[in-house]
Order: structure tokens, then C-alpha cells, then sequence
């Protein structure tokens, strides 16, 4: 009888780590955002955000709970992002400066511009319109 020469640890390993995930199948379909139905994009009409002052030049703040972030120009110009991660759906809850950071899988976002900057994600943040009106900041959908 000849031994037959037993696999490595690292050739098992290898082996479990390419062998497809039972129900996620290719591409790992669970995290998509169309697993079951697609992600809420932040708010379907015009929101009230509070006060335009609460935005300092040059910088961003996220509403939480309005699933918006809002940005503000040196100039004094506000932008302002659905802050619901393009990646899986998640809603983002944490800004470092103008960079937001979602929770689920490390996707980075620029609040300024709504672009991705860091993956998984790879579609921009979807663009709000913000308007002030009497010192308040009120977004909603782009028309």
C-alpha cells in the first residue's frame, strides 16, 4: 500500500473559500440591492431639516432619520444626497467630516458629491434638491 500525501491547510482553505455559499449564489446576491425589493433612496417628498445654520460652511451634516445629508459650500450653496448606501440599501449612520460611512460593509461615500469612495459600493448616492426657505432647509426628490 503507498500513503497518499494528505492536503495542506492552506489547500483546504483555499478550496472552502472558492466553493459558492449555499442560497447566495454568483455575485452574492444577498447583498444587492434588489434581494427582495429595492432599498428605500432617503425621502418621496419634501422634509423639513431645521435650521440652515446647523450646516457649517465648508462642511456636512446627516439627518438620520430623514435619510438625508446635507452639504454647504464655502460660497454659502447647499448639496444634499440621499444618505441610504447604493450598496445594500443601508441607511449610512456616521459622517467624518464630509466623508459618510455605512454601517453594513465599509462603502464610503463623499457627502459633498454624493460619489463613492470606497467599494463595495460602486453607484453614487442618489441627489436631493435643498432648498432654504426662511432659514430652514427643506429636501426632498429632484423634480
Amino acid at each position: 500500500m503507498s500513503a497518499r500525501p494528505s492536503a495542506s491547510r492552506r489547500t483546504v482553505l483555499r478550496g472552502a473559500a472558492a466553493a459558492p455559499v449555499a442560497g447566495l449564489g454568483p455575485g452574492l446576491a444577498a447583498c444587492s440591492p434588489g434581494a427582495g425589493g429595492s432599498p428605500s433612496s432617503g425621502p418621496t417628498g419634501p422634509v423639513d431639516l431645521g435650521a440652515a445654520s446647523e450646516v457649517p460652511k465648508g462642511g456636512a451634516r446627516l439627518y438620520r432619520e430623514q435619510k438625508v445629508v446635507v452639504s454647504r459650500a464655502r460660497d454659502g450653496s447647499y448639496g444634499a444626497f440621499s444618505s441610504v448606501c447604493t450598496h445594500a440599501g443601508c441607511p449610512i449612520d456616521r459622517l467624518e467630516g464630509t466623508e459618510l460611512v455605512c454601517p453594513c460593509h465599509g462603502s464610503r461615500f463623499d457627502a459633498t458629491t454624493g460619489e463613492v469612495r470606497q467599494e463595495p459600493a460602486t453607484v453614487p448616492l442618489a441627489k436631493l434638491s435643498v432648498t432654504e426657505r426662511d432659514g430652514r432647509l427643506v429636501a426632498g426628490p429632484e423634480a
